[in-house]
């Protein structure tokens, strides 16, 4: 489906009507391609005082082939002054900010983000990555620090809205055992994937990371070699591109798909050199059959994708019973029941991934939508419950959420109803499905196993429940 405003935005007339109006400016995303550098520029880092991860990640920003920029590079960009020229006539831009506040203990140090963003403010390169590390609240000693370490989502949600141009804001908090091998690993695939194009839809976003057992990949291009996935959902839309992505990052992928999405399915499995699986998820004996074709052909399945979903939508006074029940089956209860199954028969191994498809509808809830929404808030309630219990396991369950995404399902909403969807976000557009599928990679990926038990919205940060 084509986003024929932001198309009209990028033409000479159209950035000069918008620039005449006010009006919405989506910017032009930069998205992954293999072979791309993590970054258009140079990365500055800054830390606060008595903070314990800025070594860490410029190991990792240095051995990614990120250029850290000198700090004491003069930029001062702030909204009432010109830029500092640093470089002869050249200003300082950044590809990324990154800013480790783990050493910020009560609130009255805040001011130390202060003084790093304010006078980089208008220094980040289109597209640009802005970063803050954080302790989890949970893990802080006293309250006080707790407060402070908690007040970093609002300085990160905010530079999301505020900075434009296609630039993203994230803030990772790091469990306070660092030095433990998963936890350094998965911080280096967080930042890996923050901080490439395959985050461009991805901002605002609170990611946990700690407490599993990670691997880094023999090469980071390929980072699923020797893998075997089952993406469920996968004849069109997202799935497809879930199939494409995790085949291209080098996973055996299992498409799977009801029999009247047979010929579909083919053509996605026959595209990407996959195995193609015509199942009704919702048949008594669905996880029991699939159980048996992955222990027959590959002996286990390394990373379960749940994207299988339908939407039956009615208010719910008007809403009959079989739409409740269809909604509530396909895209919770059938999750539940193969997850038991995979699990009782142990064909998810140690360092296998489970991984979700929400909604922000999960999140904040929809109008004539009940039955979706409640299906949705019930698949955040599967990771959070099941985290835990499976990190003795060495798996890790994630989820992600996405908002407005160009699909067929999209394209059949009401002009106006889908403007709104497309403009209400930090981004001014919707996203695509590449964007969910880069984000499922990412949280398949070996070396991100100490990342469990998020939820992960991809909705370009969204303005509903924000």
């Amino acid at each position: 489906m084509t986003d024929r405003y932001a198309s009209f935005v990028q033409s000479a007339a159209g950035r000069a009507l918008v620039k005449r109006l006010g009006l919405p400016d989506p910017p032009r995303l930069r998205r992954h391609h293999p072979g791309d550098p993590l970054l258009a520029g140079p990365a500055l880092l800054g830390a606060s005082t008595g903070g314990r991860l800025a070594e860490p990640v410029a190991k990792i920003l240095t051995a990614a082939g990120v250029e850290l920029a000198d700090p004491a590079a003069p930029a001062e960009w702030a909204q009432d002054a010109p830029p500092a020229r640093s470089h002869g006539d050249t200003p300082q831009r950044y590809g990324a900010l990154l800013f480790d506040a783990t050493g910020i203990t009560d609130s009255t140090e805040l001011r130390q983000l202060y003084d790093f963003f304010h006078p980089q403010a208008r220094a980040v390169l289109p597209s640009g990555r802005v970063i803050v590390l954080g302790t989890p609240p949970q893990e802080c000693p006293t309250p006080r620090e707790a407060t402070a370490q908690r007040a970093l989502e609002g300085l990160v949600r905010s530079i999301g809205k505020e900075f434009g141009r296609g630039t993203t804001a994230q803030l990772v908090y790091v469990t306070r055992d660092a030095s433990d091998a998963g936890t350094r690993t998965s911080l280096e695939s967080t930042l890996r994937f923050l901080l490439s194009g395959r985050s461009a839809y991805v901002s605002g976003q609170v990611i946990r990371v700690g407490g599993g057992a990670a691997s880094v990949p023999a090469d980071w291009d390929r980072p699923l070699d020797g893998q075997v996935v089952l993406v469920t959902g996968a004849a069109r839309g997202i799935g497809a591109a879930l199939a494409k992505v995790l085949a291209r990052d080098g996973a055996q992928v299992v498409a799977l798909d009801i029999p009247a999405a047979g010929d579909a399915l083919a053509a996605v499995a026959n595209d990407i050199g996959g195995t193609a699986v015509q199942l009704d998820l919702t048949a008594p004996d669905a996880p029991t059959r699939l159980a048996e074709h992955l222990a027959s052909r590959h002996g286990r399945v390394d990373v379960v994708v749940h994207n299988a979903g339908i939407t039956r939508d009615k208010t719910l006074g008007r809403m009959d019973a079989d739409r409740w029940d269809q909604v509530i089956d396909v895209n919770l209860s059938s999750q539940e029941r193969i997850n038991d199954v995979l699990l009782e028969r142990e064909l998810i191994p140690a360092g296998g991934r489970i991984i979700s498809v929400s909604s922000i509808a999960g999140i904040a809830g929809n109008r004539g939508q009940t039955n979706y929404a409640t299906s949705k808030a019930g698949v955040i309630g599967l990771v959070d419950s099941l985290a835990p219990a499976l990190r003795e396991r060495g798996i890790s369950v994630n989820a992600v959420a996405p908002g407005f995404i160009e699909t067929r399902l999209t394209a059949r909403i009401p002009l106006v109803v889908r403007e709104a969807g497309r403009r209400m976000n930090s981004l001014a557009q919707g996203g695509l499905p590449v964007d969910v599928a880069e984000t499922i990679g990412w949280l398949a990926w070996p070396a991100s196993g100490a990342v469990s038990g998020n939820v992960v919205r991809v909705c370009g940060q969204s303005l509903l429940g924000a």
